[in-house]
């Protein structure tokens, strides 16, 4: 039914400032900076091989404006959502309404390049809360030509998004979303030892989502929480961030093996964000 993890969503105060950190920390500028007119938002877009990433502020009036102001308030900026890409949209809803799930027709979306007055078209379906709970997600299919290639890519900057990761309280319920009603091809099942906790690893696209499960008496609930990118050389990424006065501890062995890890601490407006380099 989805394709690809098409994208990530950030919510922001100041966008000029937020893509000046983001290009600081990905080593080159955003391919796209645009405008949503009747949404009241605006945003800077990075293109990686599996993915691209965006960062979303309120500049007008709109539902999307309310969107981003209302995480704003209720936890600061972060990253707020994913989108899941399909090439027909209409055969993901006929799915979805088989199982039981009411969803909306779907819905046209443009955006303006505010360099060259470029569009992109776009019909999203958005998902109803018993799907969401809690995240931002929707589906989209692009009617354009998809995003170019971000420019000056090098060992020392992101080239692809390993994984993303999500907390939960009800693993159990997140499988029968992400498994049985995205069809979603779920890789790991399991429980960490030393954590007390339980992972679930689903795979799309070559990009995971990683999902630790921390249980409550709360209702079912999820939470994007941070990102793992993928680096061909983290010593060189780890000079560059330096250099560029990015706050990034010291390049460590990962937990997987034959990897190795480094933390952004600072420039990444509140997502916990991880540079990992995967050895031969």
């Amino acid at each position: 039914m989805f394709t690809k993890l098409d994208h990530l969503i950030v919510a922001v105060k100041d966008l000029e400032e937020a893509e000046n950190n983001y290009k600081k920390l990905f080593g080159f500028p955003p391919v796209w900076k645009g405008t949503h007119k009747d949404l009241g938002t605006s945003n800077s877009l990075f293109n990686f091989e599996n993915t691209y990433f965006e960062l979303l502020s309120a500049s007008g009036n709109g539902a999307g404006a309310d969107l981003v102001n209302h995480y704003l308030a209720q936890s600061g900026e972060g990253l707020i959502g994913m989108v899941f890409a399909t090439e027909d949209i209409n055969s993901a809803r006929h799915s979805l309404l088989e199982k039981g799930f009411l969803v909306e027709e779907p819905s046209s979306g443009q955006g303006i390049n505010n360099s060259d007055q470029q569009t992109r078209n776009w019909k999203n379906l958005f998902l109803p809360p018993e799907l969401t709970r809690g995240i931002f997600s929707f589906v989209i299919e692009h009617l354009d030509e998809n995003l170019p290639q971000s420019k000056a890519l090098n060992a020392s900057s992101p080239h692809k998004l390993d994984h993303v990761v999500i907390n939960t309280n009800d693993a159990d319920g997140f499988i029968k979303i992400y498994k049985d009603a995205f069809n979603i091809r779920l890789a790991l099942d399991k429980i960490i030892e030393h954590w007390n906790k339980r992972m679930l690893f689903f795979r799309l696209n070559k990009t995971t989502i990683e999902v630790i499960e921390q249980k409550d008496d709360l209702s079912s609930n999820d939470q994007m929480w941070g990102l793992a990118w993928d680096v061909k050389d983290i010593e060189k990424a780890h000079k560059r961030l330096t250099t560029e006065g990015i706050e990034v501890t010291p390049v460590q062995k990962g937990i997987k093996e034959k990897t190795l890890v480094a933390t952004i601490k600072s420039h990444n407006h509140n997502v916990p964000t991880l540079l990992i380099q995967h050895l031969n």
